[in-house]
């Protein structure tokens, strides 16, 4: 695929960890460089390495993946989604406020969110795309730029909505896996 095809797929694949970083800025409003650039880092290595895993898998496990993808994404999402909607329903505690930036935690992210860069790898395995990688080194760039924005832009407008931003947080997580969800199915249905 030639640099512009990968780099607009790129842009679309970045999409829903753009979405999540707005949620984690919004979550948490004091959030450090590290800590952005922590989650950054995990939701374009996962964007970037997953096409390369679903590039070696092949079509082989395309079917099993396809059928189940969608449902893997949306449950991931609304746990953690329900999870920080809940924390933010509690009064104080803000040191659990934190656990949201875990590595178990943005691992768990960056899965859901690059479920669809696994399907990616696959189509490049079916149109014999000979060099997987340095189409997932543009893919891991582009979403570490819109993941790095998306947390700038959450915590900006997190500062102006006060302490409960979390519960937006939660339903952008939520939404998000409401919108793989029902994707999938207009395209199957």
């Amino acid at each position: 695929m030639d640099f512009v095809t990968v780099f607009i797929l790129a842009v679309g694949l970045s999409m829903d960890s753009f979405a999540v970083s707005v949620g984690c800025g919004l979550a948490e409003q004091k959030i450090s460089f590290r800590h952005a650039a922590k989650i950054a880092f995990s939701l374009a290595l996962f964007q970037g390495i997953l096409p390369v895993f679903g590039w070696f898998m092949g079509t082989e496990i395309r079917i099993y993946v396809e059928e189940i993808d969608h449902w893997i994404a949306f449950f991931l999402l609304l746990f953690l989604g329900s999870k920080m909607i809940f924390e933010s329903l509690k009064k104080g505690d803000q040191e659990e406020l934190s656990d949201i930036y875990s590595w178990k935690h943005i691992i768990t992210l960056s899965i859901a969110t690059s479920i669809d860069a696994l399907v990616v790898g696959f189509s490049y395995a079916l149109s014999s795309t000979r060099n997987i990688f340095g189409g997932a080194l543009i893919i891991g760039a582009v979403t570490f730029f819109f993941a790095m924005l998306g947390i700038r832009i959450g915590k900006d407008v997190g500062d102006s909505f006060g302490a409960k931003v979390e519960l937006l947080g939660g339903i952008i997580l939520i939404g998000i896996g409401l919108k793989i969800l029902f994707q999938h199915m207009m395209i199957v249905g």
